[in-house]
């Protein structure tokens, strides 16, 4: 296990968020890019949040990187892949961005009534959420 580093360059940080993006330029400004993101959060506008958000791939989407087709397990009961499907749809419909949350070896079953959990709250609410869970997966992978 690594332990978070005082600073990571882009390429680095683009690498572990799956994408290159505004939060990804920021964080390669500070000293504890993983550590203390809020900063980073709030000098965002809306669109770049949602940006960044949408970067990181679907919970159970086909066409997933290696890294998070290990991070989200194989399978899972074809009646609750269908459901994510679904309310992953309904999410994105509701928001405007993507559900992005910290798997973290959970059953698909479990991420599922997170999903139904997140679907009652504000888009401000969720929009901080899911760039918190963001960082979370971020800090993850750096640490494995």
């Amino acid at each position: 296990m690594r332990d978070l580093p005082r600073q990571l360059t882009v390429e680095e940080l683009a690498e572990l968020f799956e994408g290159r993006t505004r939060l990804v330029e920021l964080l390669a400004e500070r000293e504890d890019p993983l550590g203390s993101p809020e900063q980073a959060f709030a000098e965002l506008t809306e669109q770049e949040q949602r940006e960044a958000l949408n970067a990181h791939p679907a919970i159970g989407a086909r066409n997933l990187s290696e890294r998070s087709a290990s991070e989200q397990g194989k399978g899972g009961h074809p009646a609750v892949l269908t459901e994510l499907a679904y309310l992953n749809q309904v999410y994105e419909e509701k928001f405007g961005f993507r559900f992005v949350v910290f798997v973290n070896g959970r059953p698909k079953s479990e991420i599922l009534e997170v999903l139904q959990q997140r679907l009652e709250r504000t888009r401000q609410e969720e929009l901080q959420t899911g760039l918190r869970e963001l960082v979370a997966i971020a800090r993850d992978r750096w640490q494995r």
